[in-house]
């Protein structure tokens, strides 16, 4: 049901890939709630995503931009604002890729060059996105910056790779950016530690099946999902939190809090 909540509101969206992913839900979302964007990928990404569909659904446009690329953020910020018709007051950074995971390699056994590149598209992308808005005073006052992060940041998840490291540098990130957004221009800067979620990039994780399952019987609320996750942003990108900023946000059902729950216990009483 919408509220209106970010009706006015302009902004930039990165990382839509195809209907599973948070950032398409995301933009359904502030869509239906007043507010304009201009979507944005890699160019590879673009090619095997559905983004098209998405621009059309939203009346939105496309700019392709390799997010590790300086030249390439600034034309977008520059065009962003100037087919938004002004500054932008919300950017969501989705963005994560690691190649050691997508060639099968062990976090103990990583090809340095491949893990550079995977840090350069997962967390330093971020740095370089903010800096570009920074830079450019593309942001209006109180708007809102989030990035979606992962609780492997904190905790050990095996098979989670490399990603780990990524997503603990995007979140150190976040604050270090925060900081100086919020004292100089009244920009808000937060990660969302999301709930493991079934999109394109989360299934390139080994054995991502158990994974959910187990996130979902520990979790007194259960796994939030990609919509929950967009609703959540929705609020964040909103007026109502305007005071929130460099915040590590878990958004997980209470997995983030929970020891052990009945279910798990249950399910290893049987053995």
């Amino acid at each position: 049901m919408p509220y209106n909540l970010l009706k006015g509101k302009k902004g930039i969206i990165f990382g839509a890939l195809d209907e599973n992913s948070i950032a398409w839900k995301t933009a359904e979302r502030i869509h239906e709630e007043g507010g304009e964007f201009v979507l944005t990928n890699a160019p590879i990404a673009m090619r095997m995503g559905q983004i098209n569909q998405l621009a059309e659904k939203t009346g939105s446009q496309i700019i392709p931009a390799d997010a590790t690329n300086l030249e390439d953020l600034q034309n977008l910020v520059e065009k962003s604002m100037e087919i938004l018709g002004g500054k932008l007051d919300f950017v969501l950074h989705s963005i994560g890729m690691s190649v050691n995971v997508r060639k099968g390699r062990a976090y103990t056994d990583q090809k340095y060059d491949f893990t550079t590149k995977g840090w350069d598209v997962s967390a330093v992308s971020f740095h370089k996105v903010m800096q570009t808005l920074y830079q450019a005073e593309a942001m209006n006052d109180w708007g809102s910056i989030v990035a979606l992060t992962y609780m492997a940041a904190q905790r050990t998840f095996p098979d989670y790779n490399d990603m780990a490291d990524n997503k603990a540098y995007l979140e150190s990130i976040a604050r270090s950016f925060g900081y100086f957004f919020g004292k100089d221009k009244k920009v808000r800067v937060n990660t969302i530690s999301q709930s493991p979620t079934p999109t394109t990039a989360g299934q390139g994780v080994k054995g991502f099946g158990g994974f959910i399952s187990y996130a979902d019987k520990m979790s007194p609320l259960g796994n939030a999902t990609a919509l929950d996750c967009a609703n959540y942003t929705v609020s964040l990108f909103s007026d109502l939190t305007r005071k929130v900023t460099m915040q590590n946000l878990f958004h997980d059902g209470g997995f983030s809090n929970t020891g052990v729950s009945n279910e798990v216990i249950e399910k290893f009483s049987e053995e």
